[in-house]
């Protein structure tokens, strides 16, 4: 045994006896493995996260990513890994506290508990080889660490990885994780054969010596895991029917900027946004696409812009800060009514504020930011797979309406694993063929249509097409005008466009019951953990639905309709909302989350609010407490 202690009798659902005896079987369990940054930690939870989908489990993958670059090693804010819920059904989010980890150290495992994200009585599998450490003063540490942990009620099995790697890499950090990798194979019943094809997927650029060492590491942690370990899972899987793809959010951004005939991406690198552009650098060329990295974002998206009004509709990524700093150019797009897709991957702000945490606090500065009145849609996919068709969506408004489309999603989409499926390619996602014909005699660049505000769209180089383009005030022959009646007409058809495009949506689909005692509200990535909330509050007698809002500006319709079929309202946000609760605030001061301010002024109905801005994504059992408490009220 690698424990320090011997393993308490199984209790039904929550522990296994002897590894001879079968798996216990469990509907879901929630793993962690996290270390200092750089020894693979992450890669481990990805590959468990596949390897689980491999075998038909649902699954939702959370990167845990320190704030800091390369903090220092041992360090209590370092922790750098993996979350993964495994589970028998569809997961649609993170879950709650988790039920084991894998620590590469005490300290990284520390700011986890102080995170409050490990459930009572977790199952701790700690490296061991810190107890012996030949300064003191970490060994002490550790044996504090280890102590405290204990006394608290969690099983800590302290386990000689670095010692066992050792047999194996003479540098036991490169290789650790795919020992971990194997341990956590056995412990969940998993197919090693599987795993191995994972690794091979995964190492596949590095050659066969590479691969074969891996796999050799992952063994290793298979056999020592059945040799030493007094208990073992089951999560029983369903194969899926059709074949499935499993990616983040910022792969499949990248893979729906391809799939929607964009042909240009213009970035500057920031943080959580980077990898979709990475992504595209590697591939995007193969397809015909080019990455420009400009030197900044304002020239990111000033070169996207051009392009665009050269007829190549163009996609810039970027997140909160990066954001901030297009706005003037975004303001030129408006005004050129010239097509362009923004992805802003938001983060904790504002400023610099948490560049790997996660945050909705974009939405009032994408729906309203520029000055003047500069009118934009917004979307926000809720999903992974939503990530892919939602840039497919808007390529396709951008060109229809001339207008910015700005899709946010946010840092718990960009880096969370979900397996859905295979999308087949369909010619309709592509952009027309660009019209060159000549311009008939009298048409104008800006002849807005008085019931849509929607202009003909001209292409440089198009005969009779010649024209101005300006981020000054036009008449719709381009010309610079200044007229009191020219700038109502233009700002007029501007705005116009929203309308036109909002008639053409559908109203929300409601989650749980049609009518009732409390409508939870969300946009993005809430919500999955919001719909867990209402079906488990619903199993428990409760009158509860939700609705999740893709699109922001415009709004969709009916949302007042299905609101006041609910005795109470309130929005689930990862922004920041003043909590009633504090002893100066009251409804004179109260500041609203940013979507419950724009229902509230948008429907004149008493939306309530709960948002939390702790850097990471809400769990069910929070918004279950908060929901009971508001029903309660």
């Amino acid at each position: 045994m690698a424990s320090n202690k011997p393993m308490k009798k199984a209790e039904p659902g929550k522990r296994a006896g002897s590894s001879k005896s079968a798996p216990v079987t469990l509907s879901e369990h929630i793993v962690e493995i996290i270390s200092d940054s750089g020894e693979g930690a992450q890669r481990c939870g990805q590959s468990l996260g596949s390897i689980a989908a491999r075998m038909g489990n649902g699954i939702w993958t959370t990167e845990i990513i320190p704030a800091e670059i390369r903090p220092p090693a041992r360090s209590v804010a370092g922790a750098s890994g993996n979350r993964i819920r495994i589970g028998s059904k569809y997961i649609t989010n993170g879950g709650d506290q988790t039920d084991l980890v894998v620590a590469f150290n005490e300290q990284v495992l520390l700011g986890r508990v102080r995170d409050r994200e490990l459930k009572p009585g977790c199952i701790i599998f700690l490296e061991s080889m810190w107890r012996k450490h030949s300064n003191i003063n970490i060994s002490m540490a550790y044996i504090e660490t280890h102590d405290r942990l204990v006394a608290a009620g969690y099983d800590v099995r302290e386990t000689p990885m670095e010692q066992e790697c050792q047999r194996l890499n003479a540098d036991p950090k490169r290789g650790k994780n795919m020992f971990a990798l194997g341990m956590l194979c056995y412990i969940y019943s998993f197919d090693l054969q599987a795993a191995r094809d994972q690794v091979a997927l995964t190492f596949g650029k590095k050659g066969k010596s590479v691969i074969d060492a891996n796999v050799k590491l992952l063994e290793a942690g298979h056999q020592w895991a059945s040799a030493n370990l007094d208990f073992r899972f089951s999560i029983p899987a369903t194969p899926a029917k059709h074949p499935q793809i499993v990616t983040n959010g910022n792969t499949a951004l990248a893979l729906g900027v391809m799939a929607s005939g964009i042909e240009l991406c213009a970035m500057y690198p920031i943080t959580p946004a980077t990898s979709a552009s990475h992504y595209l650098s590697d591939v995007f060329e193969k397809v015909g696409g080019m990455v420009h990295q400009a030197e900044d974002e304002i020239a990111a998206c000033a070169f996207a812009i051009g392009a665009s009004y050269a007829s190549k509709c163009t996609v810039t990524i970027t997140s909160g800060p990066g954001y901030s700093l297009k706005q003037e150019a975004i303001g030129l797009a408006v005004m050129a009514e010239i097509p362009l897709v923004v992805v802003n991957v938001q983060r904790g702000g504002p400023s610099t504020g948490q560049p790997t945490k996660v945050e909705q606090g974009d939405l009032m500065c994408a729906i309203f930011g520029s000055h003047g009145d500069a009118p934009k849609v917004v979307m926000a996919p809720a999903t992974i797979e939503d990530c892919f068709y939602s840039i497919i969506t808007a390529r396709k408004i951008a060109e229809a309406f001339n207008m910015v489309v700005v899709v946010l999603t946010d840092a718990s989409l960009s880096s969370s694993q979900q397996p859905f499926n295979r999308p087949t390619f369909n010619e309709s996602w592509l952009a027309p063929p660009i019209d060159q014909s000549p311009i008939p005699e009298g048409a104008r660049p800006y002849d807005w249509d008085a019931t849509t505000g929607i202009a003909r769209r001209f292409i440089p180089g198009q005969p009779g097409g010649m024209h101005t383009v300006t981020g000054l005030a036009h008449d719709r022959d381009s010309h610079v005008a200044y007229d009191p009646d020219i700038n109502q007409e233009s700002l007029r058809a501007r705005s116009l466009k929203l309308a036109a495009l909002q008639k053409t949506l559908t109203p929300p689909e409601v989650h749980g019951d049609a009518k009732g005692d409390l409508l939870l509200i969300g946009w993005g990535s809430t919500k999955g953990a919001i719909e867990e909330t209402v079906d488990i509050l619903r199993a428990e007698g409760k009158k509860v639905a939700s609705i999740n809002l893709r699109f922001l500006q415009p709004m969709q319709p009916g949302i007042k309709e299905i609101m006041q079929r609910f005795k109470k309202v309130m929005t689930i946000e990862v922004n920041w909302s003043d909590s009633p609760d504090e002893e100066i605030i009251d409804e004179s001061n109260r500041r609203y989350s940013s979507l419950a301010i724009l229902l509230r002024s948008r429907y004149l109905v008493d939306v309530d609010c709960w948002s939390e801005v702790r850097g990471q994504p809400v769990k069910p059992s929070t918004i279950r407490r908060v929901a009971l408490a508001k029903l309660k009220k």
